[in-house]
């Protein structure tokens, strides 16, 4: 992937670049950040290690949040409390309104401070008014709310899209300006579909020939599928050179219903999220690729954000978010946005596995034994 200073939509950076940023995350996530500033905070604590920190989770279909997101929250809270901080956690199984019952809950609780990935990022702004008004700050995680939101963990998702663009028209080659690709976008609600989108355009547009675009209701690998299975239909089975899915989900509905209407050669398909299952597929060469997002970094980002931002330690708070993005609603809203890399059949092992996110036993089950080894991974 090449190094470059990313676009994303509002986004805005301070003096220190992302890979600082991200250096400043490292030593955080092994406690470093701890011994930096201690007592020297420009505020005094606001609570204690005594803490409750709000985590709502948008669906069960994307298998990190469950798996990685948040575990991983929930161990970095303890530790940085040492042991006295809890979660208090809900996910949303897809659905905009339980989210909002969730968050309404959350307030009741008087949770100290709310980590929200919104389902709806517009439909959830007034509970997260609600919040600001009883005095609990709200980091949006992984995608952008509305609302006066206190700080935001992400990633630069429209070079994500770039990055999935990209490989579609690296795997084309020279009949890229005469091939016919489908784009499987995700959800309209939610903020970052049209950052990938942009992204991915910014590498298709002009070099490629975009037969059909759908956007995924609630993400759902189940909509997909249906939509997969209408563009081929409207294209032609044969027609179809690659296919722009925006997250893994929706990649392996996708090549679900072109094994299902009989193709002969899979096309080129894309992911993102790293899922087991996807990486399974990259091995096996039904996926051409995913986006790998550290989950580590993301979720022990965010769960040092909201301690700092609870405990009244605006040092160490703005140390972990030196980039700032814009939403609809908001201006500056301060954020820390973790790099990303393409995962492919050719660095699985210094991703994935070195990361201790899978071992070689997780991916190479019976099932994909051959292809794993045909690989060398072993």
């Amino acid at each position: 992937m090449n190094a470059r200073t990313p676009r994303g939509i509002g986004l805005r950076r301070f003096g220190t670049p992302l890979l600082a940023a991200t250096s400043a995350l490292l030593l955080s996530a092994c406690g470093a950040i701890d011994a930096v500033s201690g007592g020297d905070s420009s505020a005094s604590p606001k609570k204690g290690d005594d803490i409750t920190v709000g985590l709502l989770l948008p669906d069960t279909d994307t298998a990190r949040f469950e798996k990685f997101d948040y575990p991983l929250i929930k161990k970095r809270v303890a530790s940085l409390t040492h042991d006295k901080g809890k979660v208090s956690y809900a996910n949303a199984g897809s659905s905009a309104t339980r989210q909002a019952r969730q968050f309404a809950q959350m307030i009741s609780d008087r949770a100290d401070v709310i980590l929200v990935d919104a389902v709806d990022s517009k439909s959830i702004a007034p509970q997260v008014q609600k919040a600001k008004d009883a005095g609990i700050p709200v980091i949006a995680y992984d995608r952008l709310a509305e609302g006066p939101i206190d700080g935001y963990v992400s990633h630069d998702n429209e070079l994500v899209g770039e990055v999935q663009g990209r490989a579609i028209v690296d795997a084309l080659g020279d009949k890229a300006d005469t091939s016919k690709i489908v784009m499987m976008n995700g959800s309209v609600t939610d903020p970052n579909t049209a950052r990938f989108r942009q992204g991915a355009l910014s590498e298709l547009k002009g070099r490629v020939v975009i037969a059909k675009s759908y956007y995924t209701k609630e993400w759902l690998p189940s909509e997909a599928e249906a939509n997969m299975k209408k563009a081929i239909r409207s294209v032609g089975l044969d027609n179809i050179a690659a296919v722009y899915s925006a997250n893994d989900g929706m990649a392996g509905a996708v090549i679900d219903a072109l094994k299902s209407a009989g193709v002969a050669k899979m096309p080129p398909v894309t992911g993102q999220d790293a899922d087991l299952a996807a990486v399974q597929r990259v091995v096996a060469g039904e996926q051409r690729m995913s986006v790998y997002k550290s989950f580590l970094l993301e979720a022990t980002g965010a769960a040092e954000l909201a301690v700092a931002k609870v405990q009244g330690k605006a040092i160490e708070f703005d140390a972990l978010a030196q980039s700032s993005v814009d939403s609809p609603t908001e201006k500056s809203i301060p954020a820390q946005l973790v790099p990303v890399v393409a995962l492919t059949k050719d660095n699985i092992e210094s991703t994935v596995i070195k990361d201790g996110v899978y071992s070689v036993e997780d991916i190479c089950t019976p099932k994909y034994a051959d292809d794993c080894a045909a690989i060398g991974l072993e």
